[in-house]
């Protein structure tokens, strides 16, 4: 082995710094951590992520748990996540000084409320670690020799490198992946909200219901959780969810479907048909327009009574059985047209990269390319939003981190 390894992160992200820190500190004299970072500054989308605010983790420490938030690479990181999950990375933040408090839906961020505590930390680890951060700084290419790795940089300098970890994001990662023999999984964007000409949605802008489930009639698609009507179309923890399990069946469809709600689970349209054919005896002098015994938002409710055809002024007692099972089908199962997609906020994440296949999940090296690591957003790997983005930047770089060390001894 060489007296010195030279170890060379390209990516200045999340996990490209974590990686650098964990190997640094592995390594120790043995040898030297460069990161490669095209942009002016590193750790953008931590600056940015939850407002501004940085959702570092989630709260489920249970690794079987944890991992069904993932739509792509669960599987493969319920490993990684027993050795270095949500537990581990709490620890290592609040060890460095960057404690962290849990929200009532088990995201944790730091108790400064700020994303700047977990870059100043993250780069002042880097900085006690020696690693070099060289900002301005892509990488072209790539070549892989017997010895190790060529990298060629934007400037024209050339670089070697025993180890190389590639945990940049977007098309050059991909592309340097491709180039050094790997498969690539098209990317294509989750977690997007529905965009929705139908002017129902316009008018109920701004009501929430607080459990509903949403999902693609003809296919297994579905989220549950909280849902938003917006004036664009509709939002919210169950939108975001089926965005991301249905990634890339609804890019395939070029989002252009029709999506269910069923804004009172979890009953069914023949349960709520039972339930208001009940009313109709015990509260049958009061009028469907001004009485909801759905617990639906009353601006909602008047507009599944004038859909299901129910003349103004109607008394439940009154009522008949088409009104009655309108209004069922309304509440279980409306449909509206989708016809494109728009950004979760500022977020932005994609499904697609490097074929989890072809690396090794126990040390995240290549199985194609000795020598070549992953980490973070240039593997196939997406999360729900609650910090699981983040949680899996923390666990494939540490991972990584340790390993292209831990290959020098």
């Amino acid at each position: 082995m060489p007296d010195s390894l030279q170890i060379a992160i390209v990516g200045g992200g999340a996990a490209g710094c974590f990686a650098a820190i964990a190997c640094a500190e592995t390594l120790g004299a043995r040898g030297r951590v460069t990161v490669f970072e095209s942009s002016p500054k590193p750790l953008a989308k931590v600056r940015i992520s939850g407002g501004g605010r940085c959702n570092v983790t989630n709260a489920r420490t249970d690794p079987r748990e944890l991992v069904a938030h993932y739509p792509r690479g669960g599987r493969e990181l319920l490993g990684p996540f027993h050795r270095f999950g949500p537990r581990e990375t709490i620890a290592w933040y609040e060890s460095r000084g960057v404690p962290l408090v849990t929200q009532p839906d088990l995201c944790l961020f730091p108790v400064s409320d700020d994303s700047a505590s977990v870059i100043e930390c993250l780069l002042g680890a880097a900085r006690a670690a020696g690693v070099e951060l060289r900002t301005h700084c892509g990488v072209k290419h790539i070549v892989h020799h017997g010895a190790g790795f060529s990298l060629t940089l934007a400037s024209g300098e050339t670089f070697a490198a025993d180890r190389v970890l590639l945990a940049t994001g977007g098309g050059k990662g991909l592309e340097l992946a491709a180039a050094l023999g790997h498969r690539i999984e098209p990317p294509v964007p989750s977690l997007f909200t529905f965009r929705v000409a139908d002017a129902r949605c316009a008018q109920l802008a701004g009501i929430v219901i607080e459990e509903a489930v949403a999902s693609v009639p003809g296919t297994r698609l579905q989220g549950a959780g909280p849902l938003l009507f917006t004036h664009e179309g509709l939002s919210g923890p169950a939108i975001l969810r089926l965005s991301a399990w249905g990634a890339r069946e609804l890019a395939g469809r070029d989002y252009r479907f029709s999506v269910a709600l069923n804004l009172v689970p979890p009953l069914t349209t023949a349960a709520v048909v039972e339930k208001l054919n009940a009313l109709r005896a015990t509260h049958g002098r009061k009028q469907l327009h001004t009485w909801s015994p759905l617990e639906l938002p009353q601006r909602l409710w008047e507009q599944l009574v004038a859909a299901s055809g129910a003349r103004p002024g109607l008394a439940w007692a009154e009522a008949p059985a088409s009104v009655v099972q309108s209004l069922a089908r309304l509440a279980t199962a409306s449909e509206f047209p989708v016809s494109g997609k728009s950004t979760n906020r500022e977020e932005f994440v994609t499904c697609g990269g490097v074929s989890l296949r072809e690396v090794d999940f126990q040390t995240m090296e290549s199985r194609r390319c000795p020598g070549l690591f992953f980490a973070g957003e240039v593997l196939d790997i997406d999360g729900l939003t609650g910090g699981f983005n983040f949680q899996a930047a923390w666990t494939t770089g540490w991972h990584a981190g340790r390993a292209m060390a831990a290959a020098g001894k």
